[in-house]
């Protein structure tokens, strides 16, 4: 029955065209097809094609060959040129899982030639075995088919060799002879492969970890052993008896590129052990029980039913906002603005004609003043004036010190350009009060509202952490935004960066440069600092430092160059979550003032956040350049996890109480030299909160 069975499968597969004659013929097709296969089918000349009909078939010609090379990499095992079609064409072009004339898959050649480099690679790609080989008799019989018909076909050919006299005929049949002898290497060497093949002994590393109140998360290793067959799925299985009876569940992972699955649909606060086998051709090997031997599904506010911390915030925030809209809505001094146009109504091409426009209030030079500059760029890009100018608009002429305060102020309406109309609209009732501080705030709304107005763009981007100041008491607040479209807009001139910079005439000396020479100087860092602000961390679980250091009117944070939005950190682990048990023992260690001893052999989840933080906390200490004794004063803040949208968390930690904020004039011991920079707090929160 079985023979019957691999008969009709040949037959089902005989229509499916032969493969090459020898193995020089493969070569050769193999070699060609390597050029042929970087053609890019559109630029064929269409006229030269029939129709649409025709252009289908040649694509489809393509791809046979395509399929065949990859047949022939396989058995030439050519990993390179197997990575090559992989990577050049889809699965589904490949015909990935579709068997050949014998009945293989490209993952059947490279598993029984124990090729685990190229196994590895389709199994990547999503290759399969064969489904036909359904048991392990099967797949014997299959082979010893194959190398009996190889054989077969090889004394034939020799026999005809050897009694043909030399012709044009026994050249050919001595091609034929070459291949089938080859052919057949081949198939004796996958059936010795598997005969010698045992099952695969237990994945290694096996580690149970929770990652929420209604799921865990288990992470593993390939076995060890070399001498086995490629393993090609793995098997996740779940109970609450360590005797795994009854089973609660099981899962088949045949996606081997991350080895780890997530279990969901738990129940909180029962405990759930695990363990992982692995399968290859020879069938499923040995369980591995994981480590911890069980999880149980929870998180770190359930130890004293904390809510969210932010839940609801942005909610309110918006309600506020909005009945503060409506007091003002029928004010009086919003009757002068009613017909004013929304400047966001205006296309964006054609607002940005006003940079070209004669009567555009861009300046060219600054005097004593403060004043506000745009910075839009694109790749290697900036956006500028007709005559080659960063766009720069005057807030106040009379100003040459810029308080703080106003700064901040300015850097938490940037959260708010779409209602900058309706804030000067408001700030315009209290202009009676003469107030300093009001008019200042006043001139800057009017000047982001003649920048949104000159530029036709309401979002003029991220304000730049610190203005740039020179001694002729010019001051610049410096915007940035990148524009990622491709839209390209009429008569918008984009100038290479390099280029603005060595074409720009300075009109100051080297030795007190203005504050636009200073900015076009800078001009890289504070790009990269732009885009390096915009950043987010892979999900996991973090252990961050915080150092604050005081001046006389604001409050700096340490945080690296590399990610300035975020402490400085270094990842614990790639599971955000805390469990219950965990954050318990946290707080049991913060509230012992000698150290808790750990058994270091018990298998908890509990010892393997000890020896995690251990680590983490040695690479922090390196990070930012302390000595590791003089860490022996800093602690764990235990009042709370800090949450990042659900995938990212931290855990912080804090210099002894007397140094978390150095004083002005302080000395600071516990502060990194280089690679990083303190942030006022303000601009922390916003670029933290974005």
């Amino acid at each position: 029955k079985m023979t019957q069975q691999m008969r009709d499968l040949q037959l089902a597969q005989a229509r499916k065209p032969p493969g090459p004659s020898s193995p020089n013929a493969a070569k050769r097709l193999y070699r060609n097809l390597s050029g042929k296969f970087r053609v890019n089918y559109t630029s064929f000349d269409e006229g030269s094609l029939a129709g649409r009909g025709e252009k289908e078939k040649l694509r489809k010609s393509y791809l046979f060959q395509s399929n065949a090379a990859l047949f022939e990499a396989v058995e030439l095992q050519d990993l390179d040129r197997v990575r090559e079609l992989l990577k050049q064409y889809s699965p589904e072009e490949l015909d990935l899982n579709t068997p050949n004339s014998e009945g293989l898959l490209p993952l059947d050649i490279a598993i029984m030639t124990n090729n685990a480099p190229i196994a590895r690679a389709l199994l990547q790609a999503g290759a399969k075995e064969s489904p036909h080989f359904v048991s392990l008799e099967s797949r014997s019989l299959h082979l010893s088919t194959l190398v009996r018909e190889a054989e077969q076909r090889v004394n034939e050919l020799t026999a005809q060799v050897v009694n043909e006299a030399p012709n044009a005929d026994c050249s050919e049949k001595e091609k034929q002879l070459k291949a089938w002898e080859w052919r057949y290497r081949l198939y004796k060497r996958m059936k010795a492969g598997f005969e010698h093949a045992r099952v695969p002994d237990a994945p290694t590393n096996v580690h149970l970890s929770v990652s929420s109140s209604s799921s865990v998360q288990v992470t593993f290793w390939e076995p060890l052993s070399v001498n086995s067959a490629v393993v090609t799925k793995y098997k996740v299985e779940w109970s609450c008896s360590p005797t795994f009876s009854p089973l609660l569940g099981e899962a088949v992972i045949d996606k081997l590129k991350n080895l780890h699955f997530t279990i969901q649909g738990l129940v909180s606060g029962t405990a759930y052990y695990v363990q992982v086998s692995a399968y290859n051709m020879k069938g499923w090997g040995p369980p591995q029980a994981s480590v911890p031997p069980f999880a149980i599904p929870s998180n770190w506010r359930e130890y004293d039913g904390r809510a969210p911390r932010r839940r609801g915030q942005a909610e309110a925030l918006d309600h506020l906002l909005g009945q503060v809209k409506t007091v003002h809505q029928h004010c009086v001094c919003h009757e002068p603005c009613k017909n004013q146009p929304q400047s966001r109504k205006h296309s964006v091409s054609k607002s940005l004609k006003h940079l070209f426009h004669s009567s555009s209030k861009f300046l060219k030079t600054l005097k004593r003043g403060l004043y506000l500059t745009a910075i839009f760029y694109k790749d290697d890009n900036i956006l500028v004036t007709h005559e080659d100018q960063i766009p720069v608009v005057e807030i106040d002429d009379t100003y040459s010190c810029l308080l703080m305060q106003d700064f901040l102020w300015f850097t938490k309406v940037s959260c708010m350009w779409d209602e900058i109309l309706w804030l000067r609209q408001c700030v315009t009732v209290s202009q009676s009060s003469c107030s300093c501080i009001l008019q200042t705030r006043f001139k800057m709304l009017l000047a982001i509202s003649q920048m949104q107005g000159l530029l036709g763009i309401q979002d003029l981007g991220q304000v730049f952490f610190e203005p740039v100041k020179d001694k002729q008491g010019n001051i610049l607040i410096v915007t940035l935004k990148e524009v990622k479209t491709n839209q390209t807009f009429e008569s918008v001139r984009w100038v290479p960066i390099c280029k603005l910079q060595t074409s720009r005439k300075s009109v100051s000396s080297p030795e007190e440069p203005t504050a636009l020479d200073m900015l076009l100087i800078s001009l890289q860092d504070k790009l990269a600092y732009h885009q390096r602000s915009s950043h987010a961390l892979s999900p996991g679980l973090y252990l961050g430092y915080l150092k604050l250091c005081s001046a006389v009117d604001q409050i700096r944070v340490l945080v690296p160059e590399q990610l300035p939005n975020i402490l400085c950190h270094v990842k614990i682990r790639s599971n955000p979550n805390i469990s219950r048990e965990e954050w318990e023992w946290l707080q049991k260690m913060a509230s012992v003032d000698e150290p808790v001893p750990v058994e270091t052999e018990a298998e908890t989840s509990q010892n393997h956040l000890f020896q995690e933080l251990q680590v983490a906390i040695k690479e922090l200490m390196t990070l930012v350049n302390i000595p590791l004794p003089e860490a022996k004063d800093f602690r764990l803040y235990s009042q709370e996890v800090l949450d990042f949208g659900g995938q990212v968390s931290f855990l912080l930690l804090l210099p002894p109480s007397d140094d978390v904020c150095t004083a002005p004039g302080q000395n600071n011991p516990y502060t990194p030299c280089s690679g990083f920079l303190t942030l006022p707090l303000q601009i922390f929160e916003l670029g933290e909160e974005g």
